[in-house]
């Protein structure tokens, strides 16, 4: 996604902006709708928020534009991308850009910091890429069980740094995983992966993300989620895809 109006908003418009100064300004700040994103298949507002004298460009989508699935609960997309964020967070990867819960023009839903990429990456190259930010993605995919790794929910950034994004369709308790990033499958789990991991175990079984996760989603959910990394540490692998459902999403662009 790439932002056509105003170039004062969006990431590069809050540059050096922290998670913690995005988060305030993404809850507390006045929501101006300023267009819709037509091609996502949910109701996806592109929104300028407004607090005091900052201003950033975000995506809000309201509950009640969520269309219903016959695999996720009705009304419950938004909270599952919060839930995303919170474990992006934990991760210390910077895959999520800052995302909340709150009321806006059209009821609550999720808001999200707008990301502007870099407008010359080729996408089928950057998917078939083996980069560590990429395998940093594939690993977070599998903690949350993302059925909806699309090449067009990866946003990369001038620098390298690739952001994820769309993961309404995530934390399912049945095992969902679809993605187009499966050349790592059955490699070893790096030394960086498995120590993330660790401390996300830590963290979703008894400290603040497992208590944040059971606020957003169910119990048997949060449970999913702990028991999928542990399934990650005693293996040591990536995840091969499953031979019970299509393994890549489509389109996956």
């Amino acid at each position: 996604m790439t932002a056509e109006s105003d170039p004062a908003v969006g990431v590069e418009g809050v540059a050096g902006l922290d998670d913690a100064t995005a988060l305030r300004l993404l809850r507390e700040g006045a929501l101006d709708v300023a267009g819709r994103l037509v091609e996502a298949t949910n109701m996806t507002l592109y929104c300028s928020v407004r607090l005091d004298d900052l201003v950033a460009a975000c995506v809000y989508k309201p509950v009640r534009g969520e269309r219903p699935l016959w695999d996720f609960p009705d009304g419950t997309l938004a909270a599952r991308e919060v839930a995303a964020y919170e474990v992006a967070a934990a991760t210390g990867w910077r895959i999520v850009p800052p995302t909340v819960y709150r009321d806006g023009p059209f009821g609550p839903g999720m808001v999200q910091l707008w990301i502007d990429t870099a407008p010359d990456v080729d996408l089928l190259a950057l998917i078939r890429g083996r980069t560590p930010g990429l395998r940093r993605v594939a690993v977070f995919d599998a903690v949350v069980n993302n059925a909806d790794r699309k090449g067009g929910h990866l946003l990369p950034l001038a620098d390298g740094h690739v952001y994820g994004v769309d993961h309404g369709v995530c934390f399912s308790a049945e095992d969902k995983l679809r993605t187009v990033l499966w050349q790592w499958r059955g490699k070893p789990l790096s030394r960086e992966a498995v120590s993330v991991l660790a401390r996300l175990e830590r963290e979703i079984d008894r400290g603040r993300l497992g208590r944040r996760l059971r606020e957003l989603l169910t119990q048997a959910e949060v449970e999913a989620t702990w028991q999928r990394v542990r399934r990650l540490l005693d293996a040591g692998v990536h995840p091969h895809p499953s031979e019970d459902w299509p393994a890549v999403p489509w389109p996956p662009i």
